[in-house]
């Protein structure tokens, strides 16, 4: 980010910060914060592990096909219509097949959600990913990739072949060449499939290590996890820094 436009930006965050900090005061020892009247009745995790074994949970739900739909009633919209604090965040494939809100089995004002062709970054989307943890203490960020990605798809062939794709399409195919490299780097039996992991891990590791959220990964207040989404099973398989 333009250094001559951070000390605004800084300001422009500081009540922010100052409000969740009030907000979470409260937090037990367990990693959850206490239930507001009205609320779910699960708390809200607070910690990167707590929010991590949160979503774990609720992806088990929806393989199982046990779900508990929660916070998605007349309460909970009132309850949040005033004010949020999800307790992860996910940067998602656009894919129809991979919406985060029901694979996690979460519901209303529980997760920030980004969603772009194969996971691609550029400043916009990596400025709406520290928003979260940035603003409302959010503990964690998940970056899911997924199975048969079309976007993936898409670029590697596109640069593979040395062919543009049309119009901003070709923008995805230039944001995820880091992982077209590597994948080639790499070999195998399915490229596209390896180009896919590879995004994820890459992203992952470059929110990771940014100026803005490596202290708060650091002091431990945030994980960044990287996850990968099979459409055959539902489950989603953990590929890089999963909480302990």
């Amino acid at each position: 980010m333009d250094p001559a436009g951070r000390p605004g930006r800084r300001a422009v965050l500081a009540s922010a910060f100052a409000g969740a900090a009030a907000a979470l005061t409260a937090c037990s020892a367990s990693g959850t914060a206490p239930v507001a009247a009205g609320a779910s009745p699960t708390a809200r995790p607070v910690t990167p592990a707590a929010a991590f074994a949160r979503l774990m949970a609720g992806n088990a739900r929806w393989v199982s096909g046990d779900l508990e739909h929660p916070d998605r009633d007349p309460d909970r919209r009132q309850l949040v219509a005033q004010q949020q604090q999800p307790f992860g965040s996910v940067l998602a494939c656009i894919d129809s097949r991979v919406p985060p809100e029901l694979i996690f089995d979460t519901g209303l004002g529980d997760l920030y959600v980004m969603r772009t062709g194969g996971e691609a970054v550029d400043p916009v989307v990596t400025g709406s990913v520290e928003y979260g943890p940035m603003t409302s203490g959010t503990p964690l960020v998940v970056v899911l990739g997924h199975q048969r990605c079309g976007a993936v798809q898409a670029a590697y062939e596109s640069l593979r072949d040395g062919k543009p794709l049309p119009g901003n399409l070709q923008a995805i195919a230039e944001a995820l060449e880091p992982a077209y490299r590597q994948a080639v780097a790499s070999g195998g039996a399915d490229p596209v499939e390896t180009m896919a992991r590879a995004q994820v891990t890459i992203t992952a590791a470059d929110l990771r290590s940014n100026q803005d959220l490596a202290p708060l990964v650091k002091k431990g207040s945030l994980a960044v996890v990287g996850a990968y989404y099979s459409l055959d099973s539902g489950k989603v398989e953990v590929l890089s820094g999963a909480p302990s």
